[in-house]
């Protein structure tokens, strides 16, 4: 197992890096070496002036893994969940790939590394790798690196990714368009009868967890995700596929719930083949990946000209009531 920390929030490189072999790397992490697969990583998030060749090298061997997302309100056990699940998927024999995103140090940036503490029960098994991410303020609940460092992931052959979101409030869904299948999970006793009913995160979920049921208000959660899913919405929709509920008690080794979880992850899977909805959600995410790193680069740009002759004379001709502010951008974008 590789536990890393550190993701910049922008895109801006770390020249003083050594050079990168990347084609040894890419045939490397081909190969199962985990050294090779954290390099690759690292270059992802230090956005490293090798990041584009990296992509190119890894591109042909993608789009083969299954991608799960788990994201739900701080305590409701999606560390303990990851680690049930991925015990489970080991036991089919499927080599699985953890990305795990941490809160920021306010200090040094990188991530608390708490949800690997509980995860070492995989550390010494070569057919999991574990990466800790830190968002260093990205919203979405995840962090800016995350939707390359799950290519690194494909690429190295992983059956199944498996993406832990940091706890996450209602309006942060971006695992929503990076997962082919979405869980969010709940607890009982955390406020979820009054928050079932608002918008927000429990409308992204694929499948809904309710983490802990062995605790009093499993059944009352049960029924408020039911109540929600009746108010119609996306879920009444004709083909639409309906978000089963499951019920696990993770931190149990047996009966814990996990094997049903799979079951309608697998069911999920043959629905997203059989409808097209995989291929729309894989094109959609590819379309978000490309603008990404399209207004990434337009951001570089830009910072290259704050401060310059052009924008301090366009300020001037807005100030002046020569120009306005839109039609001053416009002309700005057109000497970039």
């Amino acid at each position: 197992m590789a536990v890393q920390t550190a993701a910049p929030d922008v895109p801006r490189g770390r020249r003083g890096r050594r050079s990168a072999d990347v084609p040894a790397l890419v045939a490397g992490a081909r190969d199962g070496d985990a050294r090779s697969v954290a390099r690759l990583i690292s270059l992802v998030e230090d956005a490293s002036p090798a990041l584009r060749e990296v992509a190119a090298a890894l591109s042909p061997h993608t789009g083969h893994a299954q991608v799960i997302g788990l994201t739900g309100s701080p305590g409701v056990g999606k560390s303990t969940t990851t680690t049930a699940l991925v015990r489970a998927f080991r036991a089919a024999g499927k080599r699985v790939g953890v990305l795990a995103v941490d809160p920021s140090s306010p200090f040094s940036g990188g991530a608390l590394l708490g949800d690997r503490v509980r995860m070492q029960d995989h550390a010494g098994d070569a057919g999991v790798y574990i990466r800790s991410m830190a968002s260093r303020g990205h919203l979405g609940g995840l962090a800016w690196a995350t939707p390359q460092a799950l290519r690194v992931l494909d690429a190295a052959g992983c059956d199944v990714v498996l993406i832990e979101t940091v706890g996450v409030g209602q309006s942060e869904l971006e695992i929503a368009s990076l997962a082919d299948t979405t869980m969010v999970l709940v607890a009982p006793g955390m406020g979820d009868g009054i928050q079932a009913a608002k918008a927000g995160i429990l409308e992204v979920a694929d499948l809904f967890v309710v983490n802990k049921a062995d605790r009093d208000g499993a059944d009352q959660t049960v029924r408020d995700l039911r109540y929600m899913q009746s108010l119609g919405g996306r879920f009444a929709e004709p083909g639409h596929w309906r978000p089963p509920i499951c019920r696990t008690v993770a931190s149990r080794e047996a009966d814990n719930g996990i094997d049903k979880v799979l079951e309608k992850v697998e069911e999920h899977r043959l629905w997203l083949e059989s409808s097209g909805e995989g291929q729309r959600r894989r094109e959609e995410r590819a379309a978000r990946e490309i603008e990404a790193i399209a207004l990434a680069t337009l951001r570089e740009r830009l910072a290259d000209v704050h401060g310059s002759a052009a924008l301090g004379s366009l300020a001037g001709s807005v100030v002046a009531g020569e120009t306005d502010p839109f039609r001053a951008a416009d002309e700005l974008l057109d000497k970039l």
